[in-house]
């Protein structure tokens, strides 16, 4: 969180200063790109570790930039998430022994920031690192493995939930990269961005254990995927989650841009 409330600040004031800033030149240029790389979560069933258990993920993008120094784009990327309490070294989740995988589809829109002035096929400007952020619309569906089988939970209400939560939500996508000239049409980078959500079920993990005969179980997997610990059925409202933090997920790649080839000329309506 601190990481976060540190980008954001250094996010405005670079924006301040880029807009502060009256002798660029502008100019159009478009492109369109893909990512490849690998998405990840951090939440109840992974509290800390980075990359850990990380799972293949690619993205298509569109990226309009009108000044060497800032660029707006928008995107979509496909991913996978997944946490196991048994991958852990923690004895609580060994003990609690759940475990999850979702999809996760992201939407986003996003404003990115360069350090250096950059442009594709301008030799003089040719490298950057940068910030970026924005907002996204995610869609994502937690399933526990059940022996050779995959169950969708949140249909299952696990922690005796009298509303179900939603699988379409609202993040904040944030991060870092680097950018880089291979050509006078095409461009690679590397990125790495995490997501804040806003929900603390993407691993179907928030509350306490529920009491299996008091509630309204839809099915008796509802009950099995509930409490999968050794002692099962002796944990009715003791801790199953922490409540008090809300789940992340993120995506990190290499990046291929091609600049497309009806961009006008530039407009020199700025001194260099």
């Amino acid at each position: 969180m601190k990481f976060f409330i540190y980008l954001i600040f250094t996010f405005l004031m670079v924006t301040s200063n880029l807009f502060s800033q009256t002798k660029k030149r502008n100019f159009r240029q478009h492109e369109v790109g893909i990512m490849l790389g690998g998405s990840y979560y951090i939440g109840d069933l992974n509290p800390r570790k980075q990359f850990n258990l990380t799972q293949p993920a690619g993205g298509i993008f569109y990226r309009f930039t009108p000044n060497y120094r800032y660029a707006f784009r928008g995107g979509v990327n496909y991913g996978n998430i997944m946490g196991d309490d048994s991958q852990s070294e923690d004895e609580d989740q060994l003990q609690r022994n759940l475990n999850f995988k979702s999809r996760i589809i992201e939407f986003n829109a996003i404003a990115e920031f360069n350090f250096l002035e950059y442009r594709i096929s301008n030799d003089k400007y040719k490298f950057t690192t940068y910030l970026f952020l924005g907002l996204d619309v995610f869609t994502f569906k937690p399933r526990a493995q059940m022996g050779n089988f995959w169950i969708d939970l949140q249909p299952l209400n696990t922690e005796g939930q009298s509303k179900r939560y939603r699988l379409t939500q609202m993040a904040i996508p944030f991060g870092l990269g680097l950018k880089m000239n291979v050509s006078k049409k095409v461009g690679i980078g590397l990125e790495w961005g995490p997501r804040k959500t806003f929900t603390d079920y993407l691993d179907d993990v928030s509350g306490t254990y529920p009491d299996p005969f008091a509630t309204p179980f839809t099915t008796v997997n509802g009950v099995k995927l509930s409490d999968r610990s050794k002692n099962a059925g002796s944990n009715v409202n003791e801790q199953r989650g922490n409540p008090r933090t809300k789940d992340w997920y993120f995506f990190f790649g290499l990046t291929l841009n091609f600049k497309l080839s009806f961009v006008a000329p530039p407009c020199y309506a700025y001194d260099h």
